[in-house]
């Protein structure tokens, strides 16, 4: 799957970028028509903890789904997204599969 990695006012190093790759590939596993995602890391500037934003948009034919998480790290805010995304994609597998 082609993944877009967009990060905002800041420069993302290879690890996290191979760690989101890596974890949107899983995705394939529940809805292998997954067309390729963005993905979009944020820190916004509170004194909370839980700063860094990511925002994951998957492609699919017909439809785009959309998940945003805020995490005190970005790792975390991915896997809790990509959990998410798996959720939404085996609905819509399941959703298809009734209609056939």
């Amino acid at each position: 799957m082609k993944v877009n990695v967009h990060a905002v006012n800041f420069t993302v190093d290879r690890k996290l970028v191979d760690f989101i790759q890596e974890r949107m590939d899983k995705l394939e596993k529940f809805y292998d028509k997954v067309v390729s995602s963005d993905v979009f890391l944020k820190v916004e500037k509170t004194s909370e903890k839980e700063n860094k934003i990511v925002e994951i948009k998957i492609h699919v034919p017909g439809d785009d789904f959309m998940v945003k998480k805020q995490c005190k790290t970005f790792e975390e805010a991915i896997e809790v997204s990509a959990e998410s995304l798996e959720r939404l994609l085996i609905k819509r597998k399941e959703k298809i599969r009734t209609h056939i």
